[in-house]
């Protein structure tokens, strides 16, 4: 069996050539060797040979371990949350859960994690989130960075240039395998005792309200047949397009299923394309249109587009061969679609440039595009939410599946999370989780179905029962004319309409109780609309620290508080009083929690050595004892206070969710409006 090392991570590759050994420590006296294993990575091969990943199956196999289950593990029968789906989007709640004491389960009918393939690249807000848990960097660091795109059109440049830019730290797609993202989720819950429960299912569930934990599942363990009752106060369901807790709740799945599929190969490639290790898409007026995605180790993946209809070139061809090649129903088999196939049809589409196979493949796959959106993210009594596939799915283009994902995720469990702690109202908290998260999934499926429809030359036509909400969206300014001319208008429309949106900075929400509607008065303190991605300007820490604001807005369930504070003018300094005196025990700060639920930071527009001078002697005590303060020394054109549209003789404040959207703003004095904004969805706290 030929063997050939994939595109994975830096880490692995290093353990295959130099045979380092993996060490599981039980305790001091037990320490053992765990054995490696060999995985085929893709259930069909070119002639190369067989591409296989080495593993230790014991740190990510959770309740699968081969060496046993650690003592630390205690599941209990009752739990805050039961998350149903350990991919992406189940981890990424359980993350969130275990940054807050929230207790939870989690559970996949797989045996292992994802080996290879699905989900490949991860947008700035994608890292912007998990850097409020503490794990962006390693996430950042794993793959290749694309910051160029290529689209070339029958043999010709369309564009090529910079791209994936934004005013986040992240600039750009960063390029990591779903597995790989899994894994670093996996390592994170044990760190934090917990295990996915593997090769375990949801049989049912009920909902009883007149129980402490309403939510009473049933689970099934697939291996040895047992089962068990587990009570929880709310289920999320994480569990893919399939979603068993979507059909139960008998939410509606609207959309359709186009009749585009997608070849997708994870391999080297030689070839004579221009730019075939630079993130593109090629596209042919006869055959339709590849996409190339720039993997690590000179890997790429390369989506083809396959015409499997029964008057196709693939089908006909392929029936003068094998007249089984067809199903029943008339319809193509897929399942019997080669690699060769499909490189035979992307060199049609490549050409007058060439592609041949240089490597085994890691992953191989053929993908029926499917656009759907769950007419509800959440059932009637809020007690069960859907996250990522399980509410949505769209083609690949805009990497929108993974990276929406982390949206959902993070604006449902800090939600969740508050109001499984009781320091957050459940009914006026929760129902706003499927109103944003709806909300943007809609947008995904217009955004991406439209350039889906480019990328492929074709105006597919959409099913008579596809809700005109889901249906591709329309351009400001439609393109005319001949082509290329027609082709460069429209790119230039839509990367100009979506750009930030394909970068996920761009995802407004509406009005809401989190996000009340904004008034544009004549003097507005602080010019940024609620409901929008929080600004996240370049910053002074200390003399010897610079970074970004969102450095100081970390917590998985924290509400950050920003005063911009200007230069400390004698208006400034009576809003900071008037606001110092709620941090007492009779103000908001106190009422709701303290320094448990919020974080305080002052945005001063001075230098680091110059704050104790400015800085009133008297009567802010209590703003000094609860605030970090950072200095806003850049120029007026690119300065925080600018970035904000800051009133700069009053100064202003702003509230920033934990998921990094601004939930509201207020003149720097106007503590009546936080009190009404905080008693609008919190529960005061209780010793």
């Amino acid at each position: 069996m030929a063997k050939s090392v994939s595109s994975f991570t830096w880490e692995r590759g290093f353990r295959e050539h130099c045979d380092v050994p993996q060490w599981e420590f039980e305790n001091d006296e037990d320490v053992t060797q765990v054995p490696s294993k060999e995985v085929v990575t893709s259930p069909m091969h070119n002639d190369i040979g067989i591409n296989v990943l080495r593993t230790w199956p014991t740190l990510y196999d959770g309740t699968n371990n081969p060496h046993g289950i650690p003592s630390w593990w205690k599941p209990k029968r009752e739990v805050d949350v039961l998350i149903c789906g350990a991919g992406p989007s189940g981890l990424e709640v359980a993350v969130s859960l275990a940054r807050q004491g929230v207790s939870f389960r989690i559970i996949d009918k797989a045996d292992a994690p994802l080996i290879a393939g699905r989900a490949d690249g991860v947008q700035p807000r994608f890292l912007e989130t998990l850097a409020t848990w503490g794990l962006a960097q390693e996430v950042a660091e794993e793959g290749p960075l694309i910051e160029r795109t290529a689209v070339y059109k029958d043999g010709k440049k369309l564009l090529f240039g910079p791209s994936h830019q934004s005013d986040s730290r992240y600039r750009g797609l960063h390029i990591i395998t779903q597995g790989q993202v899994e894994r670093i989720y996996i390592r994170d819950l044990k760190r934090n005792k917990s295990l996915v429960e593997r090769s375990t299912t949801l049989s049912k569930f009920e909902i009883n309200e007149k129980s402490s934990h309403p939510v009473h599942a049933t689970l099934r363990n697939s291996r040895t047949g047992a089962e068990e009752l587990v009570n929880a106060k709310f289920l999320v369901g994480s569990d893919g397009a399939a979603s068993m807790v979507r059909k139960q709740l008998n939410i509606p799945f609207d959309g359709c299923s186009t009749d585009i599929y997608w070849g997708i190969m994870d391999c080297r490639f030689e070839s004579d394309y221009p730019h075939a290790w630079v993130f593109g898409s090629v596209i042919s007026s006869d055959y339709g249109g590849c996409v190339i995605i720039p993997r690590e180790d000179g890997y790429i993946r390369l989506y083809t587009q396959l015409d499997v209809s029964k008057t196709g070139p693939l089908a006909a061809s392929r029936q003068a061969q094998d007249s089984s090649f067809m199903e029943a129903g008339g319809n193509v088999d897929v399942h019997s679609i080669t690699p060769e196939e499909v490189l035979e049809q992307a060199n049609k589409i490549f050409a007058p440039y060439t592609l041949k196979f240089a490597a085994p493949l890691s992953w191989f796959a053929v993908w029926k595009i499917s656009e759907r959106v769950a007419r509800t993210f959440s059932s009637p009594d809020n007690r069960v939410h859907l996250v990522g596939d399980a509410g949505h799915v769209h083609s690949v283009m805009g990497a929108f599946g993974l990276n929406a994902s982390i949206m959902d995720a993070a604006n449902l469990a800090w939600k969740v999370g508050l109001v499984a702690r009781n320091k957050a109202r459940f009914d006026a908290i929760l129902p706003t989780y499927s109103a944003e998260r709806r909300l943007h999934a809609v947008r995904i499926i217009k955004v991406s179905g439209r350039y889906l429809r480019f990328v492929c030359n074709a105006d597919l036509s959409t099913s008579s029962s596809m809700p005109d909400e889901l249906k591709p969206m329309s351009l400001d300014q439609e393109p005319t004319g001949e082509s290329p001319q027609r082709d460069l208008q429209f790119l230039a429309s839509f990367f100009k309409g979506n750009g930030s949106f394909l970068l996920g900075v761009d995802a407004p929400y509406e009005p809401s109780v989190l996000s009340p509607a904004f008034k544009e008065e004549r003097q507005v303190a602080v010019n940024v609309r609620n409901g929008v991605r929080a600004p996240n300007p370049r910053v002074c820490f200390s003399t010897t620290q610079t970074g970004y604001l969102y450095d100081k807005l970390v917590g998985a369930s924290t509400l950050h508080i920003v005063l911009f504070a200007s230069s400390l003018s004698s208006r400034v300094r009576q809003g900071l009083d008037r606001f110092s005196t709620a941090l007492g025990q009779s103000g908001f700060y106190q009422r709701f929690g303290g320094s448990s639920t919020f974080n305080i930071v002052v945005v001063v527009d001075c230098m680091p050595f110059e704050l104790e001078e400015i800085l009133p002697k008297e009567g802010i005590d209590e703003l000094k004892k609860a605030a970090t303060f950072v200095f806003d020394d850049r120029a007026p054109d690119e300065s925080a206070h600018t970035t904000w549209g800051v009133d700069r003789k009053n100064g202003g404040v702003a509230v920033i969710r934990p998921d990094l959207w601004v939930g509201t703003t207020a003149a720097l004095g106007d503590v009546e409006t936080l009190e009404k904004y905080f008693g609008g969805f919190l529960v005061p706290h209780t010793e």
